[in-house]
């Protein structure tokens, strides 16, 4: 991973525009390729980046200004960093990393809704568990009665930073035309609690919420989700 932390411009342009002015803000480049751009406060998002895979040329102005490109290699969307000032440029080999583990009732709930993903809508059935992407596994890779791909995040208290997290997976999974050949992925949003203010966001953005009876799924007889 490469770290630097830069009084610095950001135009990003594609699907959309955007403009960061000039400020002191932390650049990532992670292995995996992505470039994220990151600022001292408020939300742990970062305010800007770019999903591998993607290229970074560094170059300069005419003004002879260091500039970075990053392009996609997938959209030809552009994200464009003037970088006034280098404060610190440094580099680090962070080795392989285990992943998220998680705790034993979100594990044990996603073995049962691996074994039964008709509990979580009618006809539904399992791909695979840790469906892998660039940005982490989805838990469960579904398909649907029609044959359209389903992504389902679960967790054992539903908040808005999950919602978040499977818009994310969504926003990739929709890239892949192995996944959308039926139509776009759609998302399933699983909890035992979700809080009112995740189920606004996720109805908002078409995803569906599903409360996960965790004792009934281990009686399994008659395993209940509640959806909605």
């Amino acid at each position: 991973m490469r770290l630097v932390v830069a009084k610095c411009q950001i135009d990003y342009a594609g699907r959309l525009t955007a403009h960061l002015p000039m400020a002191t803000r932390v650049l990532m480049v992670k292995a995996d390729g992505s470039v994220l751009v990151h600022s001292d406060g408020g939300s742990y998002k970062p305010l800007n980046w770019m999903s591998p895979p993607c290229t970074l040329r560094e170059g300069t102005t005419d003004d002879g200004t260091p500039e970075w490109t990053v392009t996609s290699t997938k959209t030809d969307d552009t994200l464009r960093i003037l970088l006034a000032e280098v404060i610190s440029d440094s580099s680090h080999d962070l080795g392989v990393d285990p992943g998220l583990q998680k705790d034993g009732v979100e594990k044990h709930l996603q073995e049962l809704l691996a074994e039964h993903p008709g509990t979580l809508s009618p006809g539904l059935t399992l791909v695979r568990r840790e469906f892998p992407t660039a940005i982490g596994p989805v838990d469960l890779m579904c398909r649907d009665g029609e044959g359209v791909s389903v992504a389902v995040e679960i967790k054992r208290r539903g908040d808005i930073d999950g919602v978040l997290q499977l818009g994310r997976y969504l926003e990739l999974l929709n890239r892949d035309p192995l996944l959308t050949g039926k139509g776009p992925v759609r998302g399933i949003f699983a909890a035992q609690v979700i809080r009112p203010q995740a189920r606004v966001l996720a109805e908002d953005r078409g995803m569906t919420c599903a409360l996960v009876d965790y004792d009934a799924l281990r009686g399994l007889d008659d395993p209940t989700v509640r959806l909605f």
